[in-house]
């Protein structure tokens, strides 16, 4: 009998803190509706083109975003807590351009005001295997700093 050995399995961590001029309850809104979602979520030259949330325990948490190249990446999954203004909590999965499972992702993010300002901090563990999540895991660093960056302009104009 011939067996192929699984791929193993990769995990990355982020932790990033930013500073936002504006209420936690405006940042807060920006993690859980989509129509806001749609227009920060994913890195750089990305965007959203379908968005779902149904910010509550267990609620749908789905989005496709589509790359500079015309790729769409799919992220599905739920939120697991929901704690409004200070926390949210997203288990999901990641697809890659075909559509395959790549990587497993828990986003938790906390936010607390300072000085009229919020303080966020998200920490983001995601795992997968083969080539195609090691890339994924590669680019986690650069693509959360720009997504929270996107975040940061967002904010200004929810009311």
């Amino acid at each position: 009998m011939n067996h192929t050995p699984a791929a193993p399995r990769r995990e990355y961590t982020v932790n990033a803190e930013r500073v936002f001029d504006a209420p936690r309850e405006r940042v807060f809104a920006a993690w859980t509706r989509a129509e806001h979602l749609a227009h920060w979520f994913g890195p750089r030259g990305f965007t959203i083109h379908s968005c779902e949330a149904d910010a509550r325990p267990g609620g749908l948490f789905r989005l496709c975003m589509r790359s500079p190249d015309g790729q769409d990446y799919w992220v599905r999954g739920s939120y697991r807590e929901v704690a409004p203004p200070a926390r949210v909590v997203i288990h999901c999965f990641a697809d890659d351009a075909r559509g395959m499972q790549r990587l497993e992702e828990v986003i938790t993010v906390s936010l607390a005001e300072e000085d009229g300002k919020t303080r966020l901090s998200l920490h983001a563990t995601a795992a997968g295997t083969g080539p195609e999540a090691a890339a994924m895991l590669d680019g986690m660093e650069q693509g959360w700093s720009e997504t929270l960056e996107r975040l940061r302009e967002r904010s200004r104009t929810i009311n």
